[in-house]
This record gives structure tokens, sequence and C-alpha cells, in this order.
């Protein structure tokens, strides 16, 4: 009995012994491995915390779930990329966006530039070749052969009859020497010699001589050959030695004038060939070299001429015909880096295009600011930015922009980091209402509304009375005393003037509607900062944007009306837009 009960509490010491290893290994492990999993939950929640931000203004940032504080729109949540590789600067695009978007693209390469420049013209007389037929004698016209203009007179034909009563006293003078011409004969010749100044031949004097008698008239005969471009007298009119009675042109060889803009310039040089075409002769192509180019620019017409002469034995070629011609022009760079201007979007201070990546997570785009040269008909040729190789979208740019903006990335309105001028372009987008002087806001308000005249002439597409009312709001820009703002206000109304003034200068000093236009972009960019800023009084303006403005890179201006009546296409697109936001 005393032996068993020795063997229980061993066994029973032994399964304690047992049971406590047990727990010290296995419970240990259980309760590491939960205060492990533990620690990781909590390390995924505080990974997993959701930005917020605004489907319209994608600078703003909160971690919690609310409304927009600009525009008091819902906020959504913000999509992080998942893969680290990836600049976080890219914008992704999945393969069935891409095709909704109708995104394509375009390897960037080193090509030739060659660029087609369209010239008109007209054709005009060879200036070599037009001739004045005047009377050589002073006189009353009797007799007019031909009398109107466009017919063809031969060299020596008789065109009209003078009567001279000159002529009749120098005739009875040769006839007087006549009879003492073997006493003195010098008397004689000088008599001849009168009648030979006035273009009288040795012909006519000797018949003169053997007639005997005085001619009351004296033949006008052609000195050229050619068409009769203008006739200067009547039938009964008194004329003096030396006065055009007809202007006669030899049209077998015509110029070319061809209209060559400031622009284009650079592009058209002597010894070009050019072909053209004219309108009322289809199907004929003419071809010929530019032998003379204008050194200077027409004042009136901002245009040089560039000349080519043109055979015209057949006449088909009649002057003040309409020409269209083309040049073909080249740089002479061979290895330029050249992209399709569709690629291109233009913010009036940036050119910016997107370069397309691929990864294993996808494909991805990335905004990249451009330097561009000379524009080749429907290309840029690009000095810095892009490299050789490169893929680039051309087509569905406006797209990824939209998704980049949304996405919060840089876009095109809003880059990371670009100052421009005294302002950010984000900050235009970005600017709330500050409180300042209230006398400044009524005279910010006249800037406006001075503003708004010339928003109208653009609308009439009226290049002479934008250069008039922008010289005007520049006026009611200068009266804005800058002394009425204080502090960080003041500094700020600094730099939008440097930006301000000179853009309205450049639009008052030209007379070329689309380079007004190409400044008006930069200037509604920089004056939505001063409005949006300071305000207006009593007034209300739209802030309106048209995605066709600027070759399809889109352009702002303000309205006093929601309506859109766009400044930048006038009739031709005028409801083209929409409004962007409003000032009150």
């Amino acid at each position: 009995m005393h032996t068993n009960r020795k063997t229980i509490l061993i066994v029973l010491s032994t399964l304690a012994i047992g049971l406590l290893l047990g727990w010290l290994i296995f419970g240990g492990s259980e309760a590491k491995v939960t205060e492990e999993h533990q620690h990781e939950h909590g390390a995924e929640e505080v990974a997993g915390e959701t930005t917020w931000t605004c489907s319209m203004h994608p600078q703003i940032r909160q971690q919690e779930p609310g409304d927009c504080p600009i525009c008091g729109m819902d906020l959504i949540p913000l999509e992080e990329e998942q893969n680290g590789e990836v600049d976080p600067n890219a914008v992704s695009m999945s393969a069935t966006a891409m095709q909704l978007a109708n995104i394509k693209t375009t390897i960037v390469g080193a090509v030739e530039p060659l660029k087609v420049v369209r010239l008109n013209g007209k054709v005009q007389e060879d200036e070599r070749l037009i001739f004045s037929q005047s009377s050589h004698i002073s006189g009353r016209i009797e007799d007019l052969l031909v009398n109107f203009t466009g017919d063809y007179v031969k060299k020596g034909q008789v065109i009209a009859s003078v009567y001279s009563p000159d002529l009749v006293t120098a005739q009875e003078e040769l006839f007087e020497a006549q009879k003492i011409k073997d006493t003195q004969p010098q008397l004689f010749e000088a008599a001849k010699a009168k009648l030979k100044n006035w273009k009288l031949t040795d012909e006519q004097i000797n018949q003169i001589l053997a007639s005997e008698t005085a001619q009351q008239t004296f033949e006008v005969e052609a000195e050229v050959s050619g068409y009769v471009t203008k006739k200067m007298v009547n039938t009964g009119d008194y004329v003096r030695r030396g006065q055009a009675i007809y202007e006669i042109a030899d049209l077998s060889k015509v110029w070319i004038l061809f209209d060559v803009y400031e622009s284009d310039l650079t592009w058209i040089n002597k010894g070009d060939k050019v072909s053209y075409t004219i309108e009322s002769l289809p199907g004929e192509t003419f071809e010929g070299t530019i032998d003379y180019l204008d050194p200077v620019i027409n004042p009136k017409t901002r245009v040089a001429k560039a000349r080519v002469v043109q055979s015209n034995n057949s006449l088909k070629l009649k002057p003040e015909m309409f020409v269209s011609g083309k040049v073909e022009a080249k740089l002479p760079q061979t290895d330029a880096l050249v992209v399709p201007k569709t690629a291109v979007m233009w913010t009036g201070e940036r050119s910016v295009v997107y370069v397309k990546s691929e990864t294993g997570q996808g494909v991805y785009f990335n905004m990249r600011e451009v330097d561009l040269g000379p524009a080749l008909g429907e290309s840029y040729v690009v000095e810095n930015g892009v490299q050789q190789g490169e893929e680039i979208a051309v087509n569905g740019t406006f797209s990824i922009d939209a998704a980049a903006q949304l996405a919060g990335k840089p876009s095109m309105m809003s880059p990371a980091s670009e100052k421009s001028e005294g302002f950010t372009l984000s900050e235009t987008l970005t600017t709330t209402p500050m409180e300042v002087n209230p006398k400044f806001v009524k005279q910010l308000t006249a800037f406006y509304e001075a503003y708004l005249k010339m928003n109208e002439a653009f609308i009439a597409t009226d290049a002479k009375k934008v250069s008039a009312e922008a010289k005007n709001t520049l006026n009611a820009l200068s009266s804005v005393q800058m002394k009425l703002l204080k502090g960080d206000t003041h500094m700020d109304w600094m730099d939008q003037l440097n930006v301000l003034k000179p853009s309205l200068q450049k639009i008052g000093n030209s007379n070329d509607i689309d380079e007004q236009r190409l400044e008006y972009a930069t200037f509604n960019q920089a004056s939505y900062k001063s409005l949006k800023m300071f305000g207006l009084d009593n007034e209300t303006a739209y802030y309106q944007f048209c995605p066709m403005a600027n070759n399809d890179q889109g352009a702002y201006w303000f309205s006093a009306e929601k309506e859109i009546r766009n400044p930048y296409f006038g009739d031709m697109m005028l409801s083209c837009g929409e409004n962007r936001d409003t000032i009150k």
C-alpha cells in the first residue's frame, strides 16, 4: 500500500511538470504570436490611413472626409500608387482608360526639319517693262487712235495726233531757212534740228520740205509694243511737251508678288523654289524662283514682298490675278527633334508633353516641360525637354492632364514648382479673397469694366479696336493706387503688375488679331489672381475656359454674363467654352 502511494505521487509529479513545461513552451509562443499579430494589425491600420481630396481642387489634402474648404464639394478618397518604383508624379492609365480616352502615342525621332510655308500674292506687271508714251510737243489732242485701256499697240503704230501752233511756226522757220541755206547753211541746219528735237524723223522733215506746206497736226507713234494699261488724256485736252498720254506695259514677262509675314521671314530666302497655282487656271501648277525679297517690312500691312519673275508669252497670267503658293523651307540643322502639335499642351507660359513609360505594374505618363523651336506646319521642333526614342502622347493629352489634376499631381495648370513672372499657375487656381481697402476695390473694378470693353473687341475680331481698348485698359490699370495696399498684399499686387502691364502693352501695340489673342491668354491667367484675391465692387465676373483656343491648348477669359461668348474665335465658334469660376 505504501509502495502504490509512492508510485502515484511520482506519476502525478511527472504529469504536473509536463503540463508546466507545455504551458511555458506553447502558451508563451501563443502569447508572443498574439502580441506580434496585434502589433502588425496596428501598423496596418496606420499604413492604411485614407487621404481625402477634392475632385475640383486636388491640392486639398485631409486625413478625414468632409467638405472642400474652397468649393464646398464632398471630398473623395485619394488613390495612392502601389508601386514604389514608379515616379510619384506619374499618372497611371489602364488599358481601358486609354481606349476610352482615345490616347495615342508616337516615338520622338530626329528628322530633317522641313516646313511648308503657304504664301498668297498677286500677278503684277514687270515694272521694268512699263513705259510712258508721251507727246514730244505742246498742243491740243486732235485725235486718239487708241482710246481705251487694254488695247494692244505695236512699235511705230500711230496712236494719236496733236495740233501744235509751235510746230506750225517751226515749219515756217524751216521754209525761210531753206531759202537762204546756200548763204547761211547753219541757220537751215538749226531749223531742222529744232524739229528733230520734237522727235520728227529725217523722212518727215524731207516730206515737209517737199510739200512746202506746213502740217497742222503731228502724229504720235508708239515707241514700244505692249498693252495700254492707262489712258491719261482725252480728245481735246491740251498737253505739255513731255506729258504722258498713255502707259504701255509689255506683259511677255510678269511678276508674281507674294506676301511674306514677319513670322515666316526666317524661312524664306532669295533663291528658294516656289510652286503656285492660280484659281482662274484650275489644274495648272507653275514654278519659279524667288529672285528678290524686300529688305524692309511695309509698316501698314506688316508684310514683305517676295518676287518671282515669270515668262508669260501665252498671256495666261494677267495682272491682279490671285496666286496661292508654297515654299518647302529647311532649317540648317539636320537632326532636329520634331513632335506633332497635338502632343504639345501650351499654357501661354509653358509648353508641356506627356511621356509614356511602362513597368510591370502598368502604363504611366509623366508631364515634361519642353522648349519649342520653330513651328513646322503640323509639328514643332523641340530644343529641350525630350530625347530621341522617347514615347509621347499625341492624342488624348487633355484626358491625361485631367487625370493628373484629379490625382493631385503636376499638370498643365498646376506644375509642381514653377514660378512664372511673379505668380505660379497653381496659385491662380487656389487664390482666396483678401480684405483690402474698399477704395482699391473700386479702382480695380474700373479696370475690370475697361477690360470688358476690350473683351468685346476680341469677340468682334476687330484688331484695331482691341488695340485701342487695350490702351484704355492699361490706363485704368495705371490708375489703381498701389499705396492703398499694405504688407503682403502690396507685394502681391506688384508681382501681378509685372505681368499685367507688359501684356496690355503688347496687345495695344499690335494690330494682328492672332498675336493679340496669344498675349490675351497670358494676360487672363495673370488677371485671374488679381480679381480672385481682391474681389470686385458690386460686380460678378465669370471666369470661362475654351479648350479649343490657342491651337487646342486652351485659354481663359472673363465675362460679365454667364452666357459663353468666345473672344478667341468670335463668330467662328462663339459658344465654345464653359464656366470655370465665379468671382463676386
